[in-house]
């Protein structure tokens, strides 16, 4: 049964659409996975990676080409027999809406199929409210699909939906009045946005959703396996697995704010306590500094003085001992960690919880890295936008949109 909340859109067959952004057919998902992952690639190193003919890698770079998902590229000269054509993704094959949801702000923005972000719209908010989500999904509709022509914007393959579960159940760190908690038990947001979206809706957990993203788009060098976690206003995650995405069984894998960490007074408690960007906001106000810096400039911070540094120190420690749990589970090569805050917070804590490793026995543990994230801030809207990406175009479909049992 799916709560109510967090409904999933998935389609009902795996066949090939009747048009340009219709869901593909496993081996064309392959063949664009592989693309997408090289930068580019000619048939014949398809062909070998894939195990397929090069008749069946023909037939299929020849159909993705007239549909106009990928491209050719200047033939590769200079080796013995005939230049080698590269296929790339083609930018203006396919875009994707994606909405966050966020406790402090939310974001929508529109993407082209390389995961250049064409157009945003940010939203600060002391919370969200159902309302509030519904305009700007609406804005997100009106005002960034018209830089597209009527052409492209048949191109467009959905609307995904990046939120926290259950936001109801957030009362102390939302903030939030007691009508707007009951009204998000009783919203359904992704129907909602069906409603008014003439594309396809998906929806999934916000950090599911940033993990996608840096599956998708970032630079790879995480490699197959990598725990992600995301700060927001409060920390979240998700899990790659042979270098696909795995949610879980109720998609929340990856959802590491639960874990317990110490508390500095001898007991424990959740992650989400010690390492979220909420706990930096109090920080700042009690030290008599405006915290909402934070969220209407989350790439640009400014100056925040002892309380960022206080924050980062105690936040790398919580997330070294996540780390190590995590890695003492699953054999992860890397744990990579990003966020809503500025590249230079992002190298500072991972720095941090490097050197707060040396504080841990890692005997009996394979060497892992912690890494800093590719995407930044906008994570988790992107990854929104990644939804439909992976829905219609890679190979992680069926993981994702699954129907719950």
């Amino acid at each position: 049964m799916v709560r109510r909340g967090m409904a999933r859109t998935g389609l009902d067959d795996l066949s090939r659409g009747t048009n340009q952004t219709g869901v593909r057919l496993y081996n064309e998902r392959l063949v664009l996975s592989l693309i997408r992952r090289h930068g580019s690639l000619p048939k014949a190193d398809i062909a070998r990676r894939t195990g397929l003919s090069p008749q069946t890698i023909s037939t299929i770079a020849n159909g993705l080409e007239a549909d106009g998902i990928i491209t050719r590229l200047d033939p590769l000269r200079g080796k013995v027999g005939q230049p080698l054509v590269p296929y790339a993704l083609n930018a203006r094959g396919a875009f994707f809406l994606g909405l966050k949801i966020g406790r402090r702000s939310s974001d929508v923005v529109l993407m082209d199929f390389a995961g250049a972000v064409l157009g945003r719209i940010h939203q600060p908010h002391p919370y969200p409210t159902p309302d509030i989500i519904r305009i700007l999904a609406r804005r997100g509709i009106d005002e960034l699909t018209p830089v597209l022509d009527a052409a492209e914007r048949r191109r467009i393959a959905g609307f995904g939906i990046a939120s926290p579960f259950e936001l109801w159940n957030w009362e102390s760190q939302l903030g939030a009045p007691p009508d707007v908690l009951e009204a998000w038990r009783q919203a359904d947001i992704r129907a909602d946005i069906a409603g008014i979206s003439p594309w396809p809706v998906y929806f999934h957990n916000d950090g599911t959703a940033a993990c996608a993203a840096e599956l998708v788009l970032g630079n790879g060098q995480h490699g197959d396996d990598f725990l992600y976690i995301f700060l927001g206003s409060f920390i979240g995650g998700g899990v790659v697995l042979n270098g696909h995405l795995f949610p879980g069984r109720t998609g929340y894998g990856g959802a590491i704010g639960p874990l317990p960490v110490p508390n500095g007074a001898g007991g424990f408690q959740q992650l989400i306590r010690s390492a979220s960007i909420y706990v930096l906001a109090e920080r700042l106000e009690a030290a008599g500094i405006d915290p909402q810096t934070l969220w209407r400039e989350p790439g640009a911070w400014g100056e925040l003085g002892q309380p960022l540094l206080d924050w980062i120190n105690e936040a790398a420690h919580s997330l070294a001992l996540a780390a190590v749990s995590a890695v003492s589970i699953v054999d992860f090569r890397s744990v990579v960690i990003d966020g809503a805050f500025p590249a230079s917070v992002r190298a500072a804590l991972v720095e941090a919880t490097q050197a707060a490793l040396n504080d841990f026995d890692l005997q009996g543990l394979a060497p892992f890295s912690i890494a800093e994230g590719t995407i930044g801030f906008g994570a988790r809207e992107i990854g929104g936008a990644c939804l439909p990406l992976l829905a219609n175009f890679t190979q992680d479909r069926e993981v994702l949109f699954k129907e719950s049992p």
